[in-house]
């Protein structure tokens, strides 16, 4: 089944490309909503996105790629490619080595500018091994570039270039030590404009609470209100008197951040993120993109300005429920009985395997018991340095990395891990063998050229809904985080995840015209570099397309729709994955044990 399935990916596409765009250039704006779940953008939601996509082209097929973390989709946008191509494989990556920007540990954070140079130092100057838009469209000198918004996936757009970077960068660190530093130029621009130097932190907006004091209840106003203060004006009248085109990414850290933190629901799974904190999240990315808006019409800008609107991710309230975990049968201190701890995994893997564990984000310190690691992440066996497993947490997925390629190590992981409840589907490095129970990650494609290491296991957890209209915008998810049951996270293979937002109007794009067919992330990393006129090498095959069809005269493509099924495990289990292709270029719905993973119906394994 997997074989025949996975051959049929070799359709060739029989859409008619769109022509080329018009040599005289134009203006590109990326407004990416982070966390922001399609089913939320209606008119009382989100007024300006509803408009926007309602006179231009709304995605009614879209998808995030999975692992659904930030850094992985924006390595996507950026480049065009799948996650087995940047090797952004999840927010949190093994990279086999210690880094000092992240004190010393070997699974950093890559939200972080530091972070993300130091690993690009290390991996050949380019960690995704692959240009991005922002950087082939600076190179030509009828582009000024910028990308603005929150730390980290702002800057992948255009990370290799940190000295002299003539790419415009506006972050959380900005006017801060180890931020990449604005040019004179825009400066003064900031300057002449009233606004300070130095970006201002979140404030409360940063405030998670604990698991007895509820979270923030407020969302992101003021930082993001100077991040798009500073693109309309000082950025837009900078770009607006060189007289050439523009590319620009505005990166709304809301409703995501306010998501994660918010405290209407402490412990509790209704409202979860569908409170007003949430909802005034959502409201103040929309304000944003509206002042964007108006600022583009009131500069003459707007008439030669594309305006794509897409999210990283959908979005899930967290669960910390298990009946099957050694973890949340323990007594931790700051963690609610009978709850699962941040680093379940890892701690029930080294209960399990029988292998002592060290946390890489407090210096290699052993755990013991009542402990767990401060970010979830656990090096395995009897060397910290050399670890034999190496658990990666993320959220709503986990990566797990085998350094030294033990596949009975590996099938004893996986064993155990069929028989937690809180799985939902497992993916193993092709180069390990084929497990009852589990697909190939090259069937999601997790195994192409990427530099960075190669994750062993991908580990689904187990989701579902809470009852609403439309699942995807009340979903849950198992998630092992140091947030608490009732906030939000994201991660997971379910629907309400892969489902994030894409719409897009101006001149290049088509009126009044619901798209259905199937667009991801990595196609409009394509898609961007077409409209510019850019021709960008790709290393490696997996790839996203141009959305043609959504252009005026664009031909619709064929799609087909396909379900790949493993054979059952022990317990009878099978991991099971919808997906879309247009031509060669995959997406991937939904995944997990049937019945387990929102979106996947209980008979979806026969």
């Amino acid at each position: 089944m997997l074989a025949a399935a996975l051959a049929a990916l070799a359709v060739p596409a029989t859409a008619q490309q769109a022509a080329p765009p018009a040599a005289k250039p134009h203006n590109i704006v990326l407004f990416v909503a982070d966390g922001l779940r399609a089913g939320m953008v209606t008119e009382k939601n989100a007024p300006t996105m509803a408009a926007l996509m309602a006179r231009g082209v709304r995605f009614t097929n879209s998808h995030s790629l999975f692992p659904t973390f930030t850094t992985a989709n924006a390595s996507g946008m950026a480049t065009g490619h799948h996650l087995g191509d940047t090797g952004d494989f999840s927010n949190v990556i093994y990279t086999g080595y210690p880094l000092a920007t992240a004190g010393g540990s070997m699974t950093p954070f890559l939200e972080n500018d530091p972070i993300l140079g130091d690993v690009d130092d290390h991996f050949s100057g380019d960690y995704l091994n692959q240009d991005t838009i922002l950087k082939a469209a600076r190179e030509h000198d009828r582009y000024s570039t910028a990308t603005i918004g929150k730390l980290g996936p702002a800057l992948i757009f255009d990370h290799t270039e940190r000295t002299g970077q003539k790419t415009v960068v506006i972050d959380d660190s900005t006017g801060n030590a180890g931020g990449i530093p604005v040019s004179d130029e825009l400066a003064k621009r900031i300057a002449d404009a009233g606004l300070p130097a130095k970006a201002p932190t979140r404030g409360d907006n940063g405030k998670a609470g604990t698991n007895i004091a509820p979270g923030t209840t407020v969302a992101n106003l003021e930082q993001q209100k100077y991040f798009t203060d500073v693109t309309t004006k000082a950025v837009l009248p900078m770009f607006k008197a060189r007289n050439k085109g523009f590319v620009m990414v505005y990166w709304s850290r809301d409703p995501d951040g306010s998501q994660h933190n918010q405290g209407d629901s402490l412990g509790r799974l209704i409202p979860g993120i569908n409170g007003p904190t949430s909802l005034a999240a959502i409201k103040n990315a929309d304000d944003n993109l509206a002042a964007l808006l108006v600022a583009l019409k009131d500069q003459g800008l707007d008439g030669d300005t594309d305006v794509i609107l897409t999210s990283d991710h959908g979005f899930a309230t967290i669960s910390k429920e298990s009946a099957t975990s050694f973890a949340a049968g323990q007594t931790y201190k700051d963690v609610t009985a009978t709850q699962l701890p941040v680093g379940f995994l890892a701690i029930d893997l080294s209960h399990a395997l029988d292998l002592p564990l060290f946390d890489p984000d407090t210096k290699n310190a052993a755990i013991a018991a009542g402990a767990y690691p401060v970010r979830g992440n656990g090096l395995l066996g009897a060397d910290p340095t050399k670890p034999e497993l190496v658990v990666a947490a993320n959220g709503g997925s986990d990566l797990i990395y085998l350094p030294t390629a033990d596949k009975a190590l590996a099938a004893k992981t996986i064993a155990f891990l069929q028989q937690q409840d809180y799985v939902s589907g497992l993916f193993v490095d092709d180069s390990l063998g084929k497990f009852p129970g589990t697909l190939p990650l090259s069937a999601i494609s997790l195994k192409g050229t990427a530099r960075t290491p190669q994750p062993a296991i991908a580990v689904n957890f187990r989701s579902f809904s809470t009852g609403c209209p439309d699942p995807t915008t009340c979903g849950v998810v198992v998630s092992d985080s140091s947030l608490q049951q009732g906030q939000g996270m994201h991660g997971s293979f379910s629907r309400a995840e892969t489902r994030n937002v894409m719409g897009a109007a101006g001149p290049s794009f088509r009126t009044r015209f619901e798209d259905a067919v199937p667009a991801s992330n990595a196609d409009l990393g394509k898609t961007i570099a077409h409209l510019l006129g850019l021709t960008i090498k790709d290393n490696g095959k997996l790839v996203g397309r141009v959305l043609s069809e959504a252009m005026p005269n664009g031909a619709m493509p064929k799609v087909q729709s396909l379900t790949v099924r493993s054979d059952a495990d022990s317990l009878g289990q099978k991991t099971v994955l919808l997906m879309q292709t247009v031509g060669d270029t995959r997406y991937f719905d939904v995944a997990g044990y049937p019945g387990r993973t929102l979106g996947l119906a209980p008979d979806a394994g026969k």
